[in-house]
């Protein structure tokens, strides 16, 4: 019980660390006919990549269980070999969660980068980064 609980701690420090909220891509408004709406294309296209990306703590999060379990289960197996089964579910527990929600939060950022960028070349605009 004392590893679930360090293994949901640990997964939302690393979700709390992981936010897509602060990237703010690099758009060029030289000879840009539609300048004047970078803003509010930029705050419709974050909305829109939120919701393609799914969302970085919630990735982390799912990342984290999913990654726990499976590491809990090998720690277990390989932990039962050396004769401490409960020590080998734990620090697989504990390695598979961050290995897992540090794997998934990364890959929804990346989603969300892409799709926000995606969505501000559609509007006409020429983002750099």
């Amino acid at each position: 019980m004392y590893t679930r609980k360090w293994l949901l701690a640990l997964a939302l420090t690393v979700a709390g660390c992981a936010t897509i909220g602060g990237y703010q891509p690099t758009v060029d408004p030289y000879n840009d006919p539609h300048a004047a709406r970078i803003p509010s294309d930029e705050a419709e296209c974050r909305d829109l990549a939120l919701h393609a990306s799914g969302g970085t703590a919630k990735q982390t999060a799912i990342g984290g269980v999913v990654g726990g379990v499976l590491g809990a289960a090998a720690g277990a197996a390989i932990g039962a070999a050396a004769g401490a089964p409960g020590s080998g579910a734990a620090i697989g527990a504990a390695t598979g969660g961050l290995g897992g929600g540090a794997y998934e939060g990364l890959s929804a950022e990346q989603k969300f980068k892409r799709a926000f960028q995606t969505c501000m070349r559609e509007r006409g605009h020429r983002v750099l980064d």
